[in-house]
């Protein structure tokens, strides 16, 4: 089966692109590194929002595009490619199915009582047991943590859904919560192949910039060798996450292994173009004026969220053992 993108994933993929390339630049990442870690221009989250991306798996009678996890898929590519420093994960690709099109920006809690963009979100939907409960930001009794990546303005969160009247049960359904986990594993996937390929794009410029003896030192061998390979596990990568969308656009029996599948390969791969990136920029690229680590350090955080490779990959193998009984 071919899972390339049609006629029209391809020109909204474009459009996204076109619109984060304009709005969503190095610099304005780098502005959400820096306090207050509760206030975040949403000017590109507006824009988003605006072209439908935000509620693009809402049905059309609840006001979003009624479209599939094929659409937006490449669109969180295009996220991931620009370093969005907003809850377009969490928001679109989980929130959104069981909120509807209004939600605003919301923040997900999944476990161990943090939650990344807690502290700029609007809701914050949080995982107890089999139940999603979804609690105003205001409400959920926030910390502001420091991580690796700051631009997630993440949060420690004290909230009990049996002590604060506030909270509202979304559901109970163990198969919609797995499902809920499966999309936000799948969504992350994708960022991390289009933060992969952003850093592969900056280091390709930086050699063919960079000078020693006389030559760009992207003549080097060396320096082709493990670019190579970072376009190869990108290569590899992304066509398992688009694999994975339509697994879940078709209610596949397949889809958490696919999913697994996706979201392991995606973080080796992310974190396999950050080393050979750093390797190839030399001492400029520990430095937190290259804009480099801007990609590099969400790959590190996302690569771990919502479950790590080796988490999944263990799925995986579950999932093949199981099939062979």
């Amino acid at each position: 089966m071919r899972f390339a993108l049609s006629d029209d994933q391809v020109s909204f993929r474009d459009a996204v692109r076109d619109l984060l390339a304009k709005e969503c630049t190095p610099a304005v990442v780098r502005t959400a590194w820096a306090p207050p870690p509760d206030q975040l221009d949403r000017g590109v989250w507006q824009s988003l929002d605006a072209m439908g991306v935000v509620g693009l798996l809402v049905p059309e009678a609840d006001g979003g595009m009624g479209l599939d996890e094929t659409f937006l898929v490449p669109l969180l590519e295009e996220c991931g490619r620009a370093a969005l420093p907003h809850p377009i994960v969490e928001t679109a690709m989980v929130a959104a199915p069981l909120l509807g099109a209004d939600s605003g920006m919301v923040a997900v809690c999944w476990s161990d009582r943090w939650a990344p963009y807690a502290m700029v979100a609007d809701q914050i939907l949080v995982r107890a047991g089999n139940q999603l409960w979804l609690v105003p930001a205001e409400q959920a009794g926030r910390a502001g943590l420091t991580t690796v990546d700051r631009s997630r303005a993440a949060a420690e969160l004290w909230w009990n859904p049996a002590e604060d009247p506030h909270g509202q049960l979304v559901t109970d359904d163990p198969a919609t919560v797995a499902l809920a986990f499966d999309r936000g594993a799948l969504g992350t996937a994708a960022v991390l192949v289009g933060l992969g390929q952003a850093m592969l794009d900056i280091t390709v410029g930086y050699v063919t910039q960079r000078q020693q003896f006389g030559v760009p030192i992207g003549t080097f061998q060396a320096v082709k060798h493990h670019l190579a390979d970072a376009a190869l596990a990108l290569e590899f990568a992304r066509p398992a996450v688009w694999r994975a969308a339509w697994s879940l656009a078709h209610d596949e029996p397949t889809r958490g292994r696919d999913v697994s599948m996706a979201k392991a390969m995606a973080s080796d791969a992310a974190e396999l173009v950050g080393r050979r990136a750093l390797q190839c920029h030399g001492a400029i690229g520990y430095t937190v004026e290259a804009d480099l680590h801007l990609f590099m350090k969400r790959a590190w955080a996302l690569a771990r969220a919502w479950g790590d490779s080796a988490h999944h990959t263990d799925r995986v193998a579950s999932a093949l053992e199981a099939n062979r009984r």
